[in-house]
């Protein structure tokens, strides 16, 4: 990884952090995109660059407009001079019961699970295949197994997957293109997820009997881009085993 590029959408905080500060120490120099979240964007930036400076670059923009996209590309090529790994993190997360969907959560949740990480993932082929680069998608066990009252997110991870099958034999030979699929990593931050009860019963469903943490999705991230020459095409999941015992 010593002086690759790495371009991570919404990379400021939870998981998207803890890939970054792996890849950062494996020598990775990093362009890390952010929506909202400037104050932990400016933080990681800050300490990441303290360890070594001026390798990390920020990056504020709304991928849900396309337009923004290829300016986010250009930025990372003109700051650092290539591009080596594209990292689709961000991601929306909320229920949509059926009867109560929204237009605007078909927007939200498809445009940030899937639409973004294909267009995304268009800007950067080119310089992608230039350094013989490859693309990691985020994606999730429940695309597989999907949840109750997540139909929309569910359904948009699902396409997620596919995309990563179908993006693997559009863009190789020269870009690999994976996925890593976390199960009970980190809880979401809404109130529906608060009930300690309802956690035990995921913890439950595992395994392992037990939570990961965002170092385990880095790692296999880390894996993937560095240790992986031979693989593409292929969704790995990082959930203790949950998803064979839905």
């Amino acid at each position: 990884m010593q002086n690759k590029v790495v371009l991570i959408t919404g990379g400021a905080r939870r998981v998207g952090a803890a890939i970054c500060r792996l890849l950062h120490a494996e020598g990775a120099n990093l362009m890390v995109h952010y929506r909202s979240s400037a104050t932990e964007a400016r933080a990681l930036q800050a300490d990441l660059n303290h360890v070594r400076p001026d390798s990390v670059a920020l990056v504020q923009a709304d991928l849900l407009n396309l337009a923004n996209l290829p300016a986010v590309v250009h930025d990372t090529v003109q700051r650092f001079g290539r591009l080596d790994v594209l990292v689709n993190n961000a991601s929306s997360f909320h229920s949509t019961p059926v009867g109560e969907i929204t237009e605007d959560d078909w927007d939200d949740l498809v445009g940030t699970n899937l639409k973004l990480p294909l267009f995304l993932s268009q800007a950067a082929a080119p310089h992608l295949r230039k350094t013989e680069g490859c693309i990691v998608n985020i994606a999730d066990i429940h695309a597989e197994r999907p949840m109750k009252s997540y139909t929309v997110y569910s359904t948009a991870k699902g396409g997620l997957a596919a995309l990563t099958r179908s993006l693997a034999r559009e863009l190789g030979p020269e870009i690999r293109v994976n996925a890593v699929a976390p199960g009970a990593i980190l809880w979401p931050e809404d109130e529906a997820w608060s009930d300690a009860l309802a956690r035990q019963r995921i913890v439950n469903t595992t395994l392992l009997k037990r939570t990961g943490e965002p170092d385990d999705v880095a790692r296999t991230v880390r894996f993937l881009v560095q240790d992986a020459p031979y693989i593409t095409g292929q969704i790995i999941a990082v959930d203790g085993g949950r998803s064979i015992h839905l």
